[in-house]
């Protein structure tokens, strides 16, 4: 499928929809995808040419709201290389057949990290810079690989609705186990009302409804053939009650049908059934006697259940759930990497405080000396010394706070980009963050806000999502209308019939043939086969079945419910572009914040420093007291510590507003392909950001 910026939907898949393009939007939004779909599904077999309810069609729902891009749609991925791929059939009819009755080995997962992580320790310490952490966590995170999984499932479905069973469904949602971090969009998709995401991007769970209308309709043929076989063995001593019963028979069975379904809605039934009898029992003409019948018969719905598409429409709805899969996996990728990030930017934060407070500790220290020389020599008040000696004893409390902050920090990045942290090496090694945030403006924070308004409603992976959802959301109508329908089949049969065996040697004196009959040549299972198949004693026949439900109070609530769901989604997709645009304006006037909150932090900083410089200077020439020195060293570290806290809510709030217009990828050169499959052949390239040389701070 094909969800291009004029709003054009298209899938390319054999079998489903042909391309359809849209020649002009004059609606809102909701009105040109609802057309979309409606153009999408006019190709299929049995497409909609009215509306889902008869009167009023879903592209009537909004006709005056602003025009929006259709989302793009998100590349396939394929997980293919080694294992088997589960949207097709695992054999044909060639090959070894016994390998289509053997279980699936999937491989174990990996608990082991990737030699990326192992590269980064140097010296007993984890050397970490964002492109690295991004990497690894992108290999590692088990959020990732947890998400990973659900490419591959959501094939299974593909494969289980090709037999014409009902799906099981695939989970959508956000994997969010990893501790730390922050996300700025929300983890659930286009639910109707709202809710959480299900199968498949339906709703689930208590906070709304449950979609129990997806997959309504008739029940589709069985498109696999099986075949089945009865062979039995029967001896029989009966005791005789008259002329005709009684004595010994043996009869074995040997029994074989074969059933296959089509998308038409047509059902083939053959069977082939053969006896062998032998009897005591002289009323018998043949002992032992060979029969065979062939029986073929052909059954097509003609309303409910008949045509195509109804019989297709859990494969389509399972080919627009793996899509909505990997647009999810492309939305868990934009998430973990923002959380990850974040998580970094928090490291950073506490790895400067940590130093702040180690130079605000080595002030107050230094101070705390030069008052005790002056006491000694008496030019200093004693107060002066405990207020100095006071402040020391602060400043150790506020470096153990901030040493333990740091420590958590590095657990939680650890745990963010690793797979196994019982390696003590690893577990215990401080992570030393190489990478500051750069205040080089990016394009975005001088873009029209509208412009990347836009961006988002193109590139956000939720409203692909919710069109999809819309999409199968039509398909669940179009089954629950069918089922409105009465059951009316029509049915044809043919069955051919031989019989052959060796004449009773008591035939001529039972009485009940001639003896013409009587001295008729013994045959054996030849003429009873050629007799089956030469239409020498022909059965055939054709007959119609028809119910009519005199009330349809089911068929009628199920069509009711999936068209009310179905209008709960059209709200949820408007509400979604609401959603995102009022999130971009929020994200973007955070990072103007941002930025003037990093000047003003600065100056701050710089002012603070100046004074303090100024302050200790009148101390040594006498014009200031101690207690004047050491507010000026409070405010310097206070003010440290707001620039700090600046920087990292900038970096934290820049990251955010990347996901939120969904380019994250784009922006780190961040392989879906390699996400994918765990294997990061090029670590992501962070524009922003620059390298410093940093050392661990003192221990604890």
């Amino acid at each position: 499928m094909q969800l291009d910026r004029r709003g054009v939907l298209a899938e390319q898949e054999s079998g489903t929809v042909s391309p359809a393009r849209m020649r002009k939007q004059s609606g809102g939004r909701l009105r040109a995808v609802a057309a979309i779909l409606l153009t999408a599904s006019s190709c299929m077999p049995g497409g909609f040419a009215q509306s889902p309810a008869g009167t009023t069609g879903p592209d009537k729902a909004a006709s005056d709201l602003p025009v929006a891009p259709a989302p793009q749609a998100s590349e396939p991925f394929s997980l293919r290389t080694t294992q088997r791929d589960f949207s097709r059939p695992f054999v044909g009819w060639r090959g070894n057949p016994i390998r289509r009755f053997t279980p699936t080995s999937i491989e174990k997962a990996s608990f082991v990290n990737s030699v990326r992580l192992n590269d980064m320790v140097r010296d007993g310490k984890i050397y970490l810079s964002l492109s690295d952490a991004l990497a690894l966590a992108l290999e590692n995170n088990y959020d990732i690989a947890i998400a990973r999984y659900d490419l591959d499932i959501a094939d299974t479905d593909i494969l289980r609705a090709k037999t014409g069973a009902t799906l099981l469904g695939v989970s959508t949602g956000i994997v969010s186990n990893t501790l730390g971090g922050a996300s700025s969009t929300s983890s659930t998709g286009g639910g109707p009302g709202g809710t959480t995401v299900g199968s498949g991007g339906a709703g689930s769970g208590s906070s709304g409804l449950t979609l129990t209308t997806a997959g309504a309709g008739p029940a589709p043929e069985s498109l696999d053939p099986v075949a089945t076989a009865a062979i039995s063995f029967d001896r029989d001593h009966a005791p005789s009650t008259s002329f005709y019963t009684g004595g010994t028979s043996s009869t074995n069975q040997y029994n074989f049908t074969l059933n296959q379904g089509f998308v038409t809605g047509t059902n083939l039934a053959v069977a082939f059934n053969n006896e062998y009898a032998s009897s005591s029992n002289a009323v018998n003409l043949f002992s032992p006697e060979l029969s065979s019948t062939f029986k073929v018969t052909v059954t097509q719905h003609l309303l409910q259940g008949a045509g195509i598409w109804v019989n297709k429409r859990f494969i389509y709805t399972a080919q627009n759930n793996r899509r909505i899969t990997d647009s999810s996996f492309r939305q868990q990728i934009l998430y973990t990497v923002n959380q990850v990030e974040s998580i970094y930017w928090g490291l950073v934060q506490a790895y400067e405080d940590v130093q702040s407070k180690e130079r605000a500790l080595a002030q107050s220290g230094k101070l705390l000396d030069d008052d005790k020389k002056q006491l000694e020599i008496g030019t200093m008040a004693p107060l002066d010394v405990v207020n100095a000696e006071s402040t020391v004893a602060s400043d150790k409390q506020a470096l153990i706070s901030a040493q333990s902050s740091l420590n958590y920090q590095q657990q939680i990045i650890k745990q963010a980009i690793a797979r196994n942290l019982n390696d003590q090496a690893l577990s215990t090694a401080p992570v030393i963050p190489t990478d500051r945030v750069s205040l080089e403006p990016i394009p975005e924070e001088n873009q029209p806000l509208e412009d990347l308004v836009q961006t988002a409603f193109q590139q956000r992976p939720e409203l692909e999502q919710a069109i999809l959802t819309l999409r199968n959301d039509e398909i669940t109508l179009k089954g629950a209308r069918n089922a409105l329908l009465p059951t009316f089949d029509v049915n044809a049969y043919y069955q051919g019939q031989g019989v052959a065996g060796k004449i009773n040697p008591y035939c001529a004196s039972s009485g009940y043939y001639t003896a013409s009959e009587c001295a008729q040549a013994s045959s054996g299972y030849g003429s009873d086969f050629k007799g089956t198949f030469n239409d020498s004693a022909p059965d055939k026949g054709i007959g119609f079945n028809i119910s009519i439900p005199l009330r349809n109070r089911e068929a009628q609530s199920v069509q009711a419910r999936s068209l009310m769901e179905y209008r709960q989604a059209e709200l949820r997709l408007e509400q979604l572009y609401t959603q995102i645009r009022m999130q971009v304006v929020n994200a973007r006037f955070a990072l103007s914040n941002d930025r003037a909150q990093v000047e003003s932090a600065q100056a701050a900083r710089d002012y603070d420093q100046q004074s303090l410089d100024a302050e200790i200077k009148k101390l040594h020439l006498g014009a200031s007291t101690t207690a004047n020195v050491l507010m000026q060293q409070r405010n310097l570290a206070t003010a440290e510590a707001n620039l700090i806290a600046a920087h990292a809510s900038y970096a934290k709030d820049r990251a955010g507003l990347y996901q939120l217009l969904a380019t994250t990828l784009k922006h780190y050169g961040i392989n879906m392909e390699d996400a994918a499959t765990a294997q990061v052949k090029a670590a992501p390239l962070v524009p922003g950001v620059q390298a410093v040389k940093a050392e661990a701070p003192a221990a604890k």
